[in-house]
């Protein structure tokens, strides 16, 4: 017998906690998410008949509508998916799928998952908001229209396997377009001058001067006129100062400072916050609201001044900065503001701490400061130095909860100065003039990236996460991290009336966790700017989104906004025919190969970034060689390239005379003794996601070679469980277990065999015998 009613949300988590909330006379079951979509073998869209998408049910959800069809008999049925457009579609793929009427279908929506909020969205039903459908319809449809029609030009220009995507190809153009910059970063220096006078009492006052000098020359030549100057404090100016607290989370907010404070990628936090809202701690984490209600308010006003007291407590009302925030509801925070603690994981419960921390600053007193700025006079110039410095007099909601920031620069605390007087005679320690480098913009992090999308209008809170992790599956992106550089800095010490010169060397340009675009990423790139603008400009990618948030507001018919953007679009795509293949390539002339005189030349290739000598319009074939680790068909030198077709190299001979040498295959550089082949180490990433350098096959000793085949050796024993050589029969050990060989044919052992590793060869000769015939290997078409 079914209930008399039916909840359908999407996940199980969900359905699990709201019924605890509801009677007996519901029942609650999960769709998994979209049951819906487009089919992934064409593109299913009728552009003729006003792109009319057509829709299948995924298979591995047929059984799952089986499931609710039959759940759904003789019940009331209530859509409780997600409040977003996501979520209205989902609704609205269930009552097709499971032909229900749309019209006697409650369709429930709530921003947390309380008893209250269940209880007051089954008091207040509607029906599926078919605006807000449509507006996800136009994204699917323009991000499949975009996808199948541009991808198959980069396969035939660029090269096979690669995709386009219309805000996957605007994120990564900000990445190559970071990385030039930083690469074309003049890094000039200048000679900054700090002076540290002795107070005594172990008291010690810094200060600073406000301009740099722009050479070694010009520093020195100020200092020399240092010498026997008398320094007093001039002036003291004391005026108060304010911090005020950040706005409780957004979606991207939230983002950025999982990453800063707890070092969460993107997806990780959304994986979290999708956990802690599913089993009721947190509001929905898709938004960009930062509103908080009226009952939050009063929670948090409650929960401060039982904590730290009345002067604490400061109610704040924050309003949304964008006009048209797609999820207007509330900023996330937690269900109950009396509950300090989170519960679950310990990822949970960090993410939880930092939410309730957000949340409760937002509605607390500004820190008041008082801030000193001592001017000070150099009797033989008419430059002053300045020392400033902070007094906390109020902590307010800096008790709880002080933002982080993405500048290293900025994250350094102001310092209390020592109790000065004006007029007061200051004795010099001495004064540093160091030279210092101009910084070039830094690269990117997931959370940065979020932060800069968001400010120009790309993309929307459901977005972010998925665009950030498909850039880098694709392969147009890395994350990883660089190494420390070292170079000279000069510096120059006036001390006790004498002025000492030295060179110091310092690192710099030590990175984790940044994202640095590929080969294939930049050529992509460029080539899409060039004959693909609109698709990759930045003003049309955040008009697109507006004319999004227009449909959900039933401003706009989704088919015409596709039809205004599918006529160019389209016509840019038939003209990409006449596009010069070895242009789109990314290619590079490095310069001439001395032995043949021939052209030397980097580009990206079938198997990715390549070198080659020659053309293939030459007589003789053009020779090939890989990109080695850590180049770039950007940056690769012509003495670097050429260095790659010195392989196979002979390193020297083994204990046994037998030679070694050092290759570079197909599957990458390896080492090789008589028949024994070894793969060189790759590059690999620490826990904190730094790079930890590979072999480099240009540099690998017969020392090292030895070594990597010494294991590969003693990996090959230990996988030779057995062979009889004379029938070309092997039981070998491999990742998934033990298996038979035969000539060249790999055999599977049946699951019922209880002692694999004792198989004599007529048990073996039987296995083969009643093994099924390979299934024919699909040609090429």
């Amino acid at each position: 017998m079914s209930a008399k009613n039916l909840v359908i949300v999407e996940s199980p988590a969900k359905a699990k906690t709201i019924e605890k909330f509801l009677g007996k006379d519901f029942t609650v079951k999960s769709s998994f998410g979209h049951i819906r979509d487009l089919p992934k073998k064409d593109m299913s869209i009728d552009i003729e008949n006003g792109f009319k998408p057509t829709y299948v049910v995924s298979p591995d959800k047929t059984k799952t509508v089986t499931e609710l069809k039959k759940a759904a008999k003789g019940a009331t049925v209530w859509l409780a998916s997600d409040e977003d457009r996501e979520g209205e579609a989902i609704a609205w793929h269930l009552c097709k799928a499971l032909d229900l009427d749309e019209k006697k279908t409650k369709r429930i929506v709530f921003h947390e998952i309380t008893k209250p909020a269940i209880t007051k969205a089954v008091e207040n039903p509607r029906t599926v908001d078919s605006n807000l459908v449509d507006a996800q319809q136009a994204r699917r449809v323009l991000d499949r229209l975009v996808g199948y029609e541009l991808s198959p030009v980069l396969w035939h220009k660029i090269k096979g396997g690669l995709s386009a995507g219309r805000v996957q190809s605007v994120a990564v153009r900000l990445i190559v377009e970071r990385e030039r910059e930083i690469q074309a970063f003049d890094r000039v220096s200048s000679f900054k001058v700090i002076a540290e006078f002795d107070l005594g009492k172990d008291k010690v006052l810094k200060a600073e001067l406000p301009h740099k000098f722009e050479s070694y020359e010009d520093a020195k030549k100020w200092l020399e006129q240092i010498i026997g100057a008398d320094f007093k404090v001039e002036n003291l100016e004391t005026k108060p100062g304010k911090k005020s607290p950040a706005a409780p989370f957004t979606t991207s907010t939230l983002q950025q400072e999982a990453s800063r404070k707890l070092g969460f990628s993107v997806k990780q936090t959304m994986s979290v916050a999708q956990k802690l809202y599913e089993s009721g701690q947190i509001t929905y984490m898709r938004t960009d609201s930062v509103n908080l209600s009226d009952q939050a308010l009063a929670q948090a006003a409650a929960e401060i001044e039982n904590h730290y007291g009345k002067e604490y407590v400061q109610v704040r009302k924050y309003k949304t900065k964008s006009g048209d925030a797609q999820e207007a509801h509330e900023a996330i925070r937690p269900t109950n503001l009396s509950k300090p603690n989170g519960e679950g994981e310990r990822n949970h419960q960090r993410l939880y701490d930092l939410i309730w921390k957000r949340t409760i600053a937002s509605q607390m007193a500004e820190a008041k400061l008082e801030k000193t700025v001592a001017t000070i006079s150099i009797s033989t110039v008419k430059e002053n130095l300045i020392a400033e410095g902070e007094v906390l007099k109020f902590d307010g909601f800096l008790k709880v909860y002080l933002e982080g920031t993405d500048d290293e620069d900025d994250a350094e605390e102001a310092k209390m100065l020592p109790p000065l007087e004006e007029g007061q005679a200051l004795k010099l320690k001495e004064m540093v003039a160091k030279e210092t480098f101009a910084r070039p913009p830094a690269r990117y992090t997931e959370a940065s990236l979020v932060k800069e999308l968001e400010k120009r209008g790309i993309g929307r809170p459901s977005t972010y996460a998925p665009t950030i992790s498909t850039v880098q599956d694709r392969g147009y992106v890395e994350k990883r991290g660089k190494e420390a550089q070292q170079r000279d800095a000069r510096t120059l010490t006036l001390a006790k009336d004498a002025i000492a010169e030295e060179t110091i060397t310092e690192n710099f340009g030590a990175e984790k966790n940044k994202l640095f675009p590929t080969d294939t990423g930049s050529i992509v790139t460029d080539f899409l700017v060039e004959h693909f603008a609109e698709v990759v400009d930045y003003g049309f990618t955040r008009k697109v989104e507006e004319e999004f948030d227009g449909i959900a507001h039933g401003k706009k018919k989704w088919n015409a906004m596709i039809k205004d953007f599918y006529g160019g679009f389209h016509s840019l795509v038939e003209k990409s025919g006449a596009i010069d293949r070895s242009q789109a390539s990314g290619q590079r002339e490095l310069g001439t190969d001395p032995a043949s005189g021939k052209p030397v030349i980097a580009r990206l290739g079938r198997f990715g970034p390549m070198i080659q000598i020659g053309t293939k319009e030459d007589e003789d074939k053009p020779k090939f060689a890989s990109i080695p680790d850590g180049e770039h068909i950007d940056s690769i030198t012509l003495e670097v390239a050429l260095a790659q077709f010195e392989f196979p190299k002979v390193l020297g001979t083994s204990d046994d005379g037998e030679e070694i040498s050092v290759g570079i295959g197909r599957y990458g550089p390896y080492v090789k003794e008589g028949k024994v082949y070894a793969s060189l180490k790759k590059p690999t990433k620490d826990d904190d996601g730094n790079e930890i350098p590979g072999d480099n096959p240009a540099s690998v000793t017969l020392e090292r070679a030895k070594e990597l085949l010494k294991e590969k050796k003693e990996a090959d024993s230990k996988r030779v469980v057995a062979e009889w050589p004379e029938e070309k029969i092997s039981l070998l050990r491999g990742p998934y277990g033990i298996y038979i060989k035969h000539d060249k044919a790999n055999v599977r052992i049946p699951k019922d065999v209880k002692d694999p590793e004792k198989l004599t060869l007529k048990d073996c000769q039987k296995i083969i015998e009643d093994a099924p015939a390979p299934k024919p290997r699909r040609g090429k078409k």
